[in-house]
């Protein structure tokens, strides 16, 4: 489905009056479509960045340091942990994953919306720290035979490790009341309008403008 540009992101970084940030939450099971649903709204939204975690797992070929992530020793993330320094983290396989909470922190500050790939405890993590400023959204297939279906057509895992992500999907469909929105990809080009729909309705509400309080006393003087 091709999008109108009407439809897409119409000049969200330059706000007719300055606004607070949002961390925008994208989960769902492998094969939903999350990947290539956050890959878009990166490249079409000048005011959505990805969200750049902190990991103890080693620096793979084409990775960036601060562009992929930052790379760390395992000590020195969990310094950062006592010190508090992360909005969420996790273990994952072995290896650690948090996100900075300064950087985010200033970034909201200033207007920035950051993207958020995680799975529903950090989604869960973030809503409980971060309150008002969180939106999350899960995205469903439309059935669990499309979403296998989908997993085998890759092509890229033999069927025990299709079974694995299988078993971890319906996990993760479990926790589907735990976010703000559900959308069913059905479609990729209708699930996309839905999530940019969300974004900018989100980028409007009223406790997220900075300079209503001010602009409405002038408005009423």
């Amino acid at each position: 489905m091709q999008l109108a540009p009407t439809a897409m992101m119409a000049n969200p970084s330059k706000p007719f009056l300055p606004r607070r940030g949002l961390m925008f939450i994208l989960s769902s099971p492998s094969g939903a479509g999350k990947t290539t649903i956050a890959r878009r709204l990166l490249a079409e939204d000048a005011n959505l960045r990805m969200s750049v975690s902190v990991t103890t797992r080693p620096m793979r070929d084409g990775e960036v340091e601060s562009r992929d992530y930052y790379f760390t020793a395992q000590d020195d993330f969990r310094a950062m942990v006592d010190d508090d320094a992360f909005m969420e983290w996790a273990q994952v396989f072995g290896n650690f994953y948090g996100t900075p909470r300064a950087s985010i922190k200033a970034g909201l500050e200033r207007g920035d919306d950051f993207l958020f790939d995680v799975d529903w405890q950090g989604a869960q993590q973030l809503s409980q720290r971060a309150g008002a400023d969180v939106v999350s959204v899960f995205l469903l297939p439309p059935s669990i035979e499309e979403l296998e279906r989908r997993l085998r057509d890759r092509g890229t895992d033999d069927p025990d490790v299709i079974a694995g992500r299988m078993a971890r999907a319906r996990d993760e469909i479990s926790h589907w009341d735990g976010y703000d929105y559900v959308v069913v990809n059905d479609d990729l080009g209708t699930c996309f309008e839905r999530v940019c729909t969300i974004l900018h309705a989100e980028r409007l509400r009223r406790i997220r403008g900075t300079g209503l309080v001010d602009f409405t006393r002038k408005l009423i003087s």
